[in-house]
C-alpha cells in the first residue's frame, strides 16, 4: 500500500514538460537500442522495423517542441498529446508486426513475402534481385520469449497511454498547470 501512494505522489509531479522529456528520452533510448542492435549487433531490420522507428521520431521531435512550449501550456498539452498519439500508432505498428512474426496475418509484399507472379525471366531476375534480404516474419532476436517488436509493442503502449493519462488526470484534478 505504501509503494501505491509513492507511485501516485511520483505521478502528480508529471507535469506536461515532463511527460514530454519522458517521451522524447524514451523515444531516444528506444531508437538509440534499434540503431545499436543494427550497427553495433549485426541484426539487420525489415520493413516493418523500419516502420516503428517513424513514430518514436515523430514522438521525439513533438516531446522537444513540447518541452520548449512551456510558457503556453494549452499548446503544450496538445502536443504531448499529438506525442502520445504517434507512440500509440507505433504501438499498432509493432502489434501488427508481432502478428506477422508469429504467423498469424501475412506482412506486406516489402516484408519478404509472395507479390505478383513476373510474366518474364527478366521481371522474375528482377524480381529476385530486388527482393529484400530480411523477412518480418522471422525473430531476430527475442528474450524471454519476446522479439524487439513485443517490446517495442508493450513500451510504445504504456507510454503512448501513459502519457494520456497523465494529461487527462491533471486536467480533471484542476492543477494544471
Amino acid at each position: 500500500m505504501a509503494n501505491m501512494s509513492i507511485a501516485l505522489q511520483w505521478a502528480k509531479r508529471l507535469d506536461p514538460t515532463r511527460i514530454a522529456l519522458l517521451q522524447a528520452i524514451f523515444g531516444g533510448a528506444v531508437l538509440g537500442s534499434a540503431y545499436g542492435f543494427q550497427h553495433l549487433g549485426g541484426l539487420q531490420p525489415c520493413a516493418l522495423c523500419f516502420y516503428q522507428r517513424w513514430p518514436w521520431w515523430i514522438a521525439i521531435g513533438l516531446g522537444l517542441a513540447a518541452a520548449l512550449l512551456r510558457s503556453n501550456p494549452g499548446v503544450q498539452k496538445v502536443i504531448v498529446s499529438l506525442a502520445s498519439l504517434s507512440i500509440l500508432v507505433g504501438a499498432g505498428v509493432a502489434g501488427f508486426h508481432v502478428g506477422v512474426e508469429q504467423h498469424w496475418w501475412p506482412g506486406f509484399a516489402s516484408c519478404g513475402g509472395v507479390s505478383d507472379m513476373p510474366m518474364t525471366v527478366e521481371a522474375l531476375k528482377q524480381q529476385i534481385m530486388n527482393a529484400p534480404v530480411v523477412r518480418c516474419d522471422e525473430v531476430a532476436w527475442s528474450l524471454m520469449g519476446l522479439s524487439m517488436a513485443g517490446y517495442n509493442m508493450l513500451l510504445s503502449l504504456a507510454l503512448g497511454l501513459g502519457g494520456l493519462v497523465f494529461l487527462w488526470r491533471r486536467g480533471t484534478d484542476g492543477d494544471a498547470a
